[in-house]
């Protein structure tokens, strides 16, 4: 799809529900990818993204330290946008602000509500697009069948819940990498499956497009959930893609899990050593 720099008035009246997959990309101090669902991602004005921030994490932090972030936007009716947007700044007050807590969700809700908006620059955009089902289905049998070939079965990475959530064939998956422009690009990944606990793969028929500015050695980001909003963040290393049992296969071998899912947030790969409390 060509890309354009401005919302429409649909895609903005799109975004407006809070029952949608917001999924943020940004970039680590380090250059790395990182992924968040964010469901409150909306577009406030033609060329503005916004997200409301109820829950601290890891990407409000770094979205504020490098500032380029990538998004997609998966609808109810299953339209996808992807795009690029730069942070500019947060507030505590304002119009925004005050549509985010006037929402069921949360201005009903007990524990929290929208505390800070963040205001992003529309970089670029695609239109909103229906999901390619069928290249998906066939990527994601594609990879059933061939991703036990590919295993290497050398350290448990994943634990298995998140091998059990990476190997659902109904649940989203979504890639990113660092673009040759910095900014990070998410990519839906649905067909991405789990080959053991180290090593993720999948068919590279649905979303070649975007995969083929994939390199070998390249650092990828993916995170997988589920509609009972179970999920995990996985990050490794992409190998290329090579044949397994005659298919197509790309792979990343894993380095670091983390579990995004409130109410603790944390590292899960590497173990991270336990400390004592010593402060009440």
């Amino acid at each position: 799809m060509t890309a354009t720099t401005r919302f429409t008035e649909s895609d903005m009246k799109a975004f407006e529900p809070s029952e949608k997959v917001g999924i943020i990309a940004t970039v680590t101090p380090e250059g790395l990818p990182h992924l968040s669902l964010l469901t409150s991602v909306m577009a406030a004005a033609p060329d503005q993204l916004i997200v409301g921030e109820f829950c601290k994490g890891l990407s409000k932090t770094y979205m504020q330290q490098t500032r380029k972030v990538g998004f997609a936007v998966l609808t109810l009716d299953k339209k996808l946008w992807r795009g690029k947007a730069l942070w500019t700044h947060a507030l505590n007050e304002g119009p925004e602000y005050e549509v985010y807590n006037k929402q069921p969700m949360f201005r009903y809700n007990t524990y929290f509500g929208i505390n800070t908006v963040h205001y992003f620059d529309l970089v670029e955009t695609t239109p909103g697009g229906p999901l390619p089902l069928g290249s998906i289905v066939l990527s994601a049998l594609a990879t059933k069948a061939a991703k036990s070939a590919a295993a290497i079965n050398r350290k448990k990475v994943l634990t298995h819940f998140g091998e059990r959530l990476f190997n659902a064939l109904d649940a989203l998956k979504f890639l990113s990498f660092i673009d040759a422009d910095g900014y990070p690009v998410v990519c839906p990944l649905i067909q991405c499956q789990a080959a053991d606990s180290g090593r993720l793969a999948f068919h590279p028929g649905a979303g070649h497009e975007t995969l083929s500015a994939l390199k070998p050695g390249s650092t990828v980001a993916v995170f997988a959930l589920t509609m009972q909003m179970e999920d995990v963040l996985a990050r490794g290393i992409f190998n290329g893609c090579k044949r397994f049992r005659g298919i197509s296969l790309g792979t990343i071998d894993l380095n670091w899990v983390y579990n995004s899912m409130p109410p603790n947030h944390g590292q899960i790969y590497p173990p991270v050593a336990l400390e004592p409390v010593v402060n009440f």
